[in-house]
């Protein structure tokens, strides 16, 4: 059950993608669908980018681990 769960969540990501992506083009007025622009929201949306870390504060910093 756990890749059905998996699979269902893959395919909720997909359409959500689709379906900002499709109303963010429909607001700015595009003629047409820019499917580029479909596809960058789908990859990002199965791919997300991991946040940066901000590393540590020097408060945080000891001899073990600033290096």
């Amino acid at each position: 059950m756990g890749m059905a769960s998996a699979d269902d969540s893959r395919r909720q990501a997909i359409v959500t993608a689709i379906t900002a992506e499709l109303d963010r083009q429909a607001k700015d007025g595009e003629p047409r669908v820019n499917i580029e622009a479909l596809a960058n929201a789908v990859e990002i949306a199965l791919d997300p980018v991991a946040p940066v870390s901000e590393g540590k504060h020097p408060a945080e910093l000891n001899a073990n681990n600033d290096g």
